[in-house]
């Protein structure tokens, strides 16, 4: 089966690249269609009502772009407007939440940490997969600013160190052994993480996980392209300046109103 239809992938902004890159290194000749929303970023302090809302805009613009399957890179848009998407719109949909099963399942001190938005930890699909895991602990976090310090260009800033300290060191404290990063932003922030983070802490995020799971769609569903390379495009609805400079001006990047 092939298909020589792009993949979208949308997100409140410039962290679902992460996502985009785990896709992308797993499947190079796969064209894709990159939606950068960083004019309505953050997501996670809207409502479901905006998140929905916001989530079916960019899907209604990837579709009129011809995309065969859609990811939605974003944790937030995951856990409140997935089932309405995918109820919706007759095109399969790969979401992304957080990867507390295989920190559940494998941590040693029965301890785990989640740093997410405060629409992921709230929603309903959160609570429920978490409630699967009544014997561990779970410290739950909301990463206050820090989607807006990356959006901003402010990875390394001393602003968002100190963020990062207060967040994680009632973690540390509590005895975590694997800290889940519930968002698709917060990827790029490992470097910053790890130092402050014990050696032993392990960090999970979902990236290899969803694009494992495209490819599978893909296989089952969809159907691979036959093409020998692709050209990524991005587009944002903001400056292109901190886009391009995540994807260390490897790819053009264009400013589009959506």
């Amino acid at each position: 089966m092939t298909n020589d239809r792009p993949i979208g992938v949308f997100d409140s902004g410039i962290g679902g690249t992460s996502i985009w890159k785990a896709i992308h290194d797993l499947m190079p000749n796969e064209q894709t269609i990159y939606l950068a929303d960083s004019k309505n970023a953050p997501y996670g302090q809207k409502s479901k009502a905006e998140i929905v809302a916001l989530s079916m805009k960019n899907t209604d613009l990837l579709i009129e772009m011809g995309c065969k399957l859609i990811v939605v890179a974003c944790n937030t848009a995951t856990t409140n407007a997935i089932q309405e998407l995918r109820a919706k719109y007759d095109i399969p949909f790969i979401g992304i939440e957080p990867a507390i099963k295989p920190a559940a399942t494998n941590s040693k001190t029965q301890t785990i940490g989640i740093l997410a938005t405060k629409g992921t930890l709230n929603s309903e699909l959160f609570n429920k997969t978490a409630e699967k895991y009544q014997d561990t602990k779970i410290i739950e976090q909301i990463g206050y600013g820090l989607v807006q310090l990356i959006e901003d260009g402010q990875i390394n800033s001393q602003e968002m160190t100190q963020l990062l300290y207060s967040y994680l060191t009632p973690m540390i404290e509590a005895n975590i052994d694997y800290l889940v990063l519930g968002c698709s932003h917060y990827p790029y922030l490992i470097p910053q993480i790890k130092k402050i983070l014990p050696e032993h802490i392990q960090i999970i995020d979902s990236g290899q996980a969803v694009a494992k799971q495209t490819q599978n769609v893909l296989r089952e569903k969809v159907g691979f392209t036959t093409a020998k390379n692709s050209n990524p495009i991005f587009y944002t609805n903001t400056n292109p300046k901190v886009l391009s400079e995540i994807l260390e001006n490897k790819y053009p990047v264009e400013e589009k109103d959506f």
